[in-house]
């Protein structure tokens, strides 16, 4: 089985994942924008297990639909590497791709909140685009 680790940009805090990704998407609301700096969040979700190095700091969001979102973020960089929902860590963990600082990682195949899309953000090919959060 392959691994992964994904880490800040200062190298303090790592996230190693097991196998493939369960899937990978894109986010375009307005508080993932806030949270990332950029014009949406790009993430890749895993199965548990998965091993964290280093210390971080963790922000508790809760989401449009009412879900608690606990991201962790580098205390030192202060790069976002993963967040958990609430009631399903033990399942899985979305963890930035940016992080993991492979160009040819898998383009997502779902874009949400794309209500909020900046109009010159072009989706890859293939991409499934939902107005808001379908979950």
């Amino acid at each position: 089985m392959c691994s992964r680790t994904a880490s800040c940009s200062c190298g303090q805090l790592s996230i190693e994942v097991q196998g493939e990704s369960l899937g990978n998407g894109i986010c375009h609301c307005f508080a993932c924008q806030r949270r990332t700096g950029s014009v949406f969040a790009a993430l890749a979700g895993f199965a548990v297990p998965y091993k964290v190095s280093g210390t971080a700091t963790e922000y508790v969001r809760v989401g449009d639909q009412g879900a608690r979102f606990r991201f962790r973020f580098c205390p030192v960089c202060g790069t976002n590497l993963f967040h958990t929902e609430e009631g399903h860590e033990q399942w899985h963990v979305a963890v930035a791709i940016g992080a993991f600082a492979d160009p040819s990682f898998p383009p997502p195949q779902d874009s949400v909140y794309d209500c909020r899309r900046h109009s010159w953000v072009q989706l890859p090919p293939g991409t499934t685009a939902h107005d808001r959060d379908p979950s």
